[in-house]
Formats: structure tokens, C-alpha cells, sequence
């Protein structure tokens, strides 16, 4: 939501990081789908790469799987990643996605999304 629904930027998950990490939140993982590491396209537009790199390598962010098959892209249900590894490590979901599919999927999960979804905003670049 930093891009504006425009474009994707990846300097709004490093502010969102940040606000976390400066509250003495250090377990932060973030999912981002391989494909946005791909050269951007002009209908695919994303802002300041390179951050998504920067926090791969400080083991923060890591990139859900997707491939091609016959020239389409085939990505795998990220919010799946999401929901699993935050109900696993007792933590907590930041995302403006309400997961209604995954709250009927397994019973548990339907519970913790409820408790433990944090929605967000940004107003600028304060998150």
C-alpha cells in the first residue's frame, strides 16, 4: 500500500521492518514472491529493488516459489507461508488481507487470524 496501489514498493516493507525492529521486535519475517526479484515490466512497476536483497541477506525476508510453465507464471499460495509460519512461531500477522479462506481452511487458524491480525496504513512514509 506505500506504492499506492501504483507500484510496488519495497521501501514500505523496509519502513514497516523498521517500525517493528525499532520496538524490539527482532523475529520479523517477511514473503515476497520470487518473481518480484524479476527485471520490472512496464505494467509491473516496483520501486528500489535492491531492499528486497538487502533484507534477504539479514535473513528477513524470504521469497515464496514461482515458476513458469508454457510462458505463464505459476506462483504458489504465499498467504498459506504467512499464516502457517505465524501460527507455528506464536507470533503475529501484519497485513491488510482478512485470510477469510484460510480462517475456513483449518479450525485453529481461524481462531488466530482473529486474534492476531495487525492491519496497517501508511500516511506518507509513516507507516
Amino acid at each position: 500500500s506505500h506504492g499506492n496501489k501504483e507500484v510496488f514498493s519495497c521501501r514500505g516493507i523496509l519502513l514497516a521492518v523498521q517500525w517493528f525492529w525499532d520496538r524490539g521486535h527482532k523475529d520479523i519475517t517477511v514473503f515476497v514472491p520470487s518473481w518480484r526479484k524479476e527485471q520490472p515490466r512496464p505494467d509491473v512497476l516496483i520501486t528500489d529493488q535492491h531492499i528486497l536483497r538487502e533484507l534477504e541477506k539479514k535473513k528477513i525476508l524470504v521469497f515464496t516459489p514461482s515458476r513458469r510453465v508454457g510462458g505463464k507464471r505459476v506462483v504458489c499460495y504465499d498467504d498459506r507461508f504467512i499464516v502457517k509460519l505465524a501460527h507455528e512461531s506464536d507470533g503475529v500477522v501484519v497485513s491488510n488481507d482478512t485470510y477469510r479462506d484460510l480462517q475456513n481452511e483449518r479450525p485453529e487458524w481461524k481462531k488466530f487470524i482473529e486474534e492476531r491480525l495487525l492491519m496497517y496504513s501508511f500516511v506518507n512514509d509513516k507507516y
